[in-house]
């Protein structure tokens, strides 16, 4: 079986039409997990939501998901992030809306079955575990608060749109190892050693790269391989500017920062 693992739509369409027409060419449809903010940002909020749901994917809530619904305010939030919160939340429907707030802030996956929480294989989480919509999984802090709360041999965030590996060890003076995952990078998981892997962002890359990113489970390999995809970022960007969206989210989108 495949799965494809995707976060960090921002409500941009193209890309991710790009990512799931790359998933299919890759035979991934043996499920779609998406770990979060699937809205905000972009120009086509409803649009995406509607495409996971037609593609039956497995969601968790963002930040951007919950503050797009009203269920959590935009104190937090830059300007420009919170202008585009607020424009999404005048865009949905009461459905999306109403799907978006049913979303669990934390979910358990097993490939090709449901899988009561003690006995997954994966934790789904937008940010961390120890803040769901709101911790960056950025430092080693971090990583490791959310090791000592992960139940289950792997885990899967987003939030930090940077493709990452988390994996722990005793011999690393951190208790874990930590790096960038590169385009076609390709990780073995080990059930001994937990793990936690980003699979960037789909629709706003943060890592310098514009191009959409995702992931790919290959439960027969037992690896995860991380995927960049070119698509049309100018489509993106005339429908950001059409919707009068803040001009420093539409520039962001061809430089990948």
């Amino acid at each position: 079986m495949r799965i494809a693992i995707i976060s960090d739509v921002h409500a941009n369409l193209a890309a991710l039409e790009a990512v799931l027409r790359h998933a299919e060419a890759q035979g991934a449809t043996d499920g779609l997990w998406c770990l979060g903010d699937t809205v905000g940002y972009g120009p086509q909020p409803s649009e995406c939501i509607s495409r996971l749901r037609d593609a039956g994917a497995k969601l968790v809530a963002g930040n951007h998901d919950r503050a797009a619904t009203g269920k959590i305010g935009t104190e937090e939030f830059n300007p420009d992030a919170a202008k585009a919160a607020l424009w999404t939340r005048d865009q949905i429907t009461e459905d999306d809306a109403a799907y978006l707030d049913a979303l669990p802030e934390v979910t358990h996956a097993t490939p090709g079955r449901e899988a009561p929480p003690a006995e997954a294989e994966f934790t789904l989480v937008h940010g961390s575990l120890r803040w769901p919509i709101w911790e960056y999984l950025s430092t080693y802090e971090a990583a490791t608060a959310h090791l000592e709360r992960q139940r289950t041999p792997f885990s899967l965030v987003g939030h930090t749109h940077m493709p990452m590996l988390v994996r722990e060890g005793e011999e690393y003076p951190q208790g874990c190892e930590m790096y960038h995952l590169e385009d076609g990078a390709r990780a073995q998981l080990d059930r001994q050693r937990r793990v936690v892997i980003n699979p960037g962002s789909v629709g706003q890359p943060r890592d310098g790269d514009p191009r959409a990113a995702y992931a790919a489970y290959d439960t027969e390999s037992g690896t995860v391989s991380l995927h960049r995809l070119e698509y049309d970022i100018p489509a993106t960007q005339k429908l950001m500017e059409a919707a009068a969206l803040p001009r420093w989210l539409i520039n962001r989108l061809a430089v990948g920062r």
